[in-house]
């Protein structure tokens, strides 16, 4: 089965993944438009910032779209600021942007752009020996009881999953280990 998977390509870290996505053998669609939501099995919602990519999510008449579709089964993954568009609740009341991932998580939690870091990680069923790269991290500070911790950082959660959803708070595209991505692939199979 080929499979085509959507990156949201409105700001942030779209060319990373969409290189991931197709050296991987699978057709990726840069998601600009509502009409780019149409026909693809997937849509990774990558790391930049989360503020700007909600709003322009809203300006392009996305959020609905990509709300039903999820509702509906379609596996939808988010790194990073990703992670803050997933959430439905965000530390400090910024408002919740999509509210798909029963989950409160704290913006930019690890810190400023200074405080980038790289960590391994094992990441529950899917990747031992992660090599992390956490670029102004978000970090899941609570989540509901249908939400599966993947893994954590000194208690602080990076990697969840919840039915069809999937986020981590680093940036997987950025690495040339495919295990984290070609784990959300075959979800879309």
């Amino acid at each position: 089965m080929s499979v085509k998977i959507g990156v949201l390509g409105v700001q942030g870290a779209v060319a990373e993944h969409i290189k991931t996505l197709e050296r991987n053998g699978v057709e990726a669609v840069n998601v600009k438009r509502l009409e780019d939501l149409s026909d693809i099995n997937g849509l990774i919602l990558p790391g930049g910032e989360s503020t700007t990519i909600g709003r322009l999510i809203v300006q392009g008449n996305m959020k609905e779209k990509i709300q039903e579709l999820a509702k509906n089964g379609m596996p939808v993954f988010g790194t990073c600021a990703g992670m803050v568009l997933l959430s439905e609740k965000i530390e400090g009341g910024e408002p919740a942007h999509l509210g798909l991932l029963n989950a409160t998580v704290n913006r930019n939690g690890f810190g400023r752009q200074v405080h980038s870091f790289e960590k391994e990680l094992n990441i529950e069923g899917i990747a031992e020996g992660f090599n992390g790269v956490f670029i102004r991290a978000p970090y899941i500070s609570e989540v509901g009881p249908s939400v599966k911790v993947l893994e954590t950082i000194d208690e602080k959660v990076v990697a969840v999953e919840q039915d069809n959803i999937l986020a981590v708070s680093f940036h997987p595209e950025l690495t040339r280990d495919d295990r984290i991505i070609n784990y959300f692939i075959n979800k879309c199979k």
